[in-house]
Formats: C-alpha cells, sequence, structure tokens
C-alpha cells in the first residue's frame, strides 16, 4: 500500500512592507546596477562622448549664425547654450535607462527578481538611482568642458555657487522624472533595442521644440506657445536664471515667468504619475 502526503504549491515569498525596507531594497538594487556599469565601462564612456559631442559641434558650428535677442557674438550664444545641452544631456539619458530595464526583462532577471522577498517598485526605483548617479557623473564632466570652451556662470546677471548648484539639482531632478518614462517604456515593450528607439522618438521634439537651443520669440506663435509651457523649457530657463546666462525669454507665459516653480512642479507631477503606472506595468508583467 502506497501512502502519498498532499503538496503544497509552492508561491513566490511575499514582499515586505514598510518604507524602510522599501528603501533598503531600492539602495540594493541601485548598488547592483551602479557595479554593473563600473564592469562595463564602455556604458559610461559612450554616455560621456554625446553630450561632448552636441557642446563642441554647436558651439563651433552654429554658435557664429545664432542671435540670442540682437547679438550674434558667439560667447553670447555659447553662454546661452549651455544650460540647454546640461537639460538635452540628462534627458537623453531615459533612452539608456528603459533600454537597461527591457534587457532585464529579456533576459528573465525580473523572475529571479520576484523569487526574493523584496519591494515590488525597488526594482524599478533602484534602477532609476542607478541612472541619477551615471547621469550626475556626465554633468560634472559636462560642465568641465562647458567652461573649456567659454560658458562662465554669471556672464549676463550676477550668480553664486549656491544659485548653480541650484540649477544642477534642477536638472538632475529632471532627468530623473524622464527616467521613470523611460522605466515605463523599457517595460512595455519586448527588445531593448525598441526601448532605445521608442525612448528617442518622443525626446527629440520634447528638446528641440524649446527654448534650448534657439530663441523662441523668432517660433511661429502656435509652436513658441508649445515651447513656451514646454517642461523641458522650464528647466533651461530656470537654469539660465540661476546661472546667470544670458537669452532669458521676456514671454508672459506662466512657466517662462515663475521657471524654478515651473521646473519643480512639472518635474515632481512626472514623477508621480510615471511611477505610478511603471510599478503598476512591473507588476503587471510580473504575475
Amino acid at each position: 500500500m502506497t501512502i502519498t502526503s498532499p503538496t503544497r504549491e509552492l508561491a513566490a515569498p511575499r514582499p515586505r512592507g514598510g518604507l524602510a525596507q522599501s528603501v533598503k531594497d531600492s539602495l540594493v538594487i541601485a548598488k547592483r546596477n551602479l557595479i554593473r556599469m563600473t564592469r562595463i565601462p564602455e556604458m559610461v564612456l559612450f554616455g560621456l562622448i554625446q553630450p561632448v559631442m552636441f557642446v563642441i559641434l554647436f558651439t563651433y558650428v552654429f554658435g557664429g549664425s545664432m542671435q540670442i535677442g540682437t547679438s550674434t557674438d558667439p560667447d553670447v550664444y555659447t553662454n546661452f547654450l549651455m544650460a540647454g545641452i546640461f537639460a538635452q544631456t540628462v534627458t537623453f539619458a531615459t533612452a539608456g535607462a528603459g533600454a537597461g530595464i527591457a534587457d532585464d526583462m529579456h533576459k528573465g532577471l525580473i523572475d529571479r527578481f520576484r523569487s526574493l522577498p523584496m519591494a515590488r517598485g525597488a526594482v524599478l526605483t533602484g534602477r532609476t538611482i542607478a541612472d541619477s548617479v551615471q547621469t550626475a557623473l556626465t554633468l560634472f564632466v559636462l560642465a568641465i568642458v562647458a567652461l573649456i570652451v567659454g560658458w562662465r556662470p554669471g556672464y549676463a546677471e550676477p550668480t553664486n555657487i549656491g544659485k548653480v548648484l541650484g540649477g544642477f539639482g534642477l536638472l538632475l531632478l529632471l532627468g530623473y522624472a524622464f527616467t521613470w518614462i523611460g522605466a515605463l517604456i523599457g517595460l512595455s515593450v519586448r527588445t531593448p533595442e525598441a526601448a532605445t528607439s521608442g525612448g528617442l522618438i518622443w525626446l527629440f521634439p520634447v528638446t528641440f521644440i524649446s527654448n534650448a537651443f534657439v530663441d523662441t520669440s523668432n517660433m511661429t506663435p502656435w509652436l513658441r506657445h508649445i515651447a513656451e509651457w514646454n517642461p523641458f523649457s522650464a528647466t533651461v530657463q530656470a537654469c539660465r536664471k540661476l546661472f546667470g546666462d544670458p537669452g532669458l525669454s521676456t514671454s508672459d507665459a506662466w512657466p517662462m515667468q515663475n521657471p524654478v516653480w515651473a521646473s519643480l512642479i512639472y518635474s515632481l507631477v512626472i514623477i508621480v504619475i510615471f511611477r505610478t503606472l511603471a510599478v503598476r506595468k512591473y507588476r503587471s508583467a510580473a504575475v
């Protein structure tokens, strides 16, 4: 006579709750991604080369032909340009973030994380934190290059180190907010290649229909209104104000008159909306 014992279906460990545990899990994932970046240095290197190329090309190719206000002085355009290049750099990191998350899903890493008793949102939060650290490093290098080519904080208006650091803080906040958009894209596609393409398609109009590279007063009225209410433009305007750069918009649009507050509000709203959507997408994808 054979005696069979009842078997229980194995279930994935329940995630641990609590804010403190969620923060701890997120930092563990962030550390994992930072270690991975150090072991693949070409990821960091290529991330540095592209923005440096933009600085050099825009400064020396377009600098002599751009008019800012009534001035065509290349030095004026160089100082006008840098806030836009900084903002473009932090937003373009979004494509890499989306590709990284898509790659983790493609390789089955998400399934391995599911087997651990960890906060569900920690996987995405840790990834976005690690990407923000890489973005901060890129900004640091880019600021040095900008100083070499002629960027000078306080060129048009007096400023101080506190305001300059505040401008870089707004840039990192915008980059972190846009990284959550990249995370949602990475969770919504099947391959890293599709995530990279999907991440760039929407970034180009956001960054170029803005005040980053040209004076919006020269745009057609309907396009100028879009540019002035663009969250990207608000951060660029805020950085120019804090850096003391030339080319501040005289538009009556609220984001252009209150750029620091507009940048903060835009970034926080984007984080709340797209973090919620990304975490929800992650949970449904991991079922």
